[in-house]
């Protein structure tokens, strides 16, 4: 019997360019509460960090409004969605093909461990038709924000995967130090929210330059018999 792999990917910066939808609900939040927006590169800083958290690092000195710029974002991202839908959120180039290429496989099991809510992850899979890709799905709904593992324990467990058979795909140090935490293996990407470098210095085992390097990369790092 073929030992079976996971393969967790993070969605924010990983699978989905999401930065212009991010920042576009960022400052309408900050705008709905009368202060005044953090810079760019600041709001994608925070990507991937459940929302109460990530506000509290924007706006760490306006800590009664938390709760406000929360769901004012909230509202912000539905209503840009609506209005936009996939234009605000494509899929990174060599994303789908890489899905479902792995799918396919006998193998690999694909879960997703992501900040963003259940209701966003949804939309996201409803928008990409990405449903029925991924066995395990945690979201910021459920879990205590990154780094902690509460994500990836709850990928392994619905999967029955042992962690040195595990591996996620992510864009952010929170991604990578998720993963130590849980005592399995990451991969970073060259496109995404925090630079290469901090993926490397976290513990990334490599950073993929694209998708089209995952079959070898994961074959490297978690190979199957």
């Amino acid at each position: 019997m073929t030992e079976l792999r996971l393969v967790i990917f993070d969605v924010d910066g990983t699978l989905v360019d999401s930065q212009a939808h991010i920042v576009a609900a960022m400052n309408a939040a900050f705008a709905a509460n009368g202060l005044t927006p953090p810079d760019r590169a600041h709001t994608l800083s925070i990507v991937g960090l459940s929302l109460p958290v990530a506000m509290a690092r924007l706006a760490p000195e306006h800590s009664d409004r938390i709760d406000a710029l929360v769901t004012a974002y909230k509202d912000s991202f539905a209503a840009l969605r609506h209005a936009n839908g996939a234009a605000l959120s494509p899929l990174f180039p060599g994303a789908r093909a890489a899905l479902d290429s792995l799918k396919a496989e006998d193998h690999t099991i694909l879960a997703i461990a992501t900040g963003k809510s259940r209701r966003g992850l949804l939309h996201i899979l409803d928008l990409h038709d990405l449903h029925g890709h991924f066995l395990s799905v945690q979201t910021a709904d459920d879990h205590p924000s990154k780094p902690h593992p509460s994500m990836i324990e709850a990928c392994l467990s619905e999967t029955g995967i042992a962690p040195d058979r595990a591996v996620i795909v992510g864009d952010t140090t929170f991604d990578i130090d998720m993963a130590r935490a849980a005592g399995i293996a990451s991969l970073g990407v060259a496109w995404g929210y925090h630079p290469p470098e901090a993926l490397t210095a976290s513990g990334a085992a490599a950073i993929l330059q694209g998708f089209d390097a995952l079959p070898t990369t994961l074959q490297r790092i978690c190979p199957h018999p």
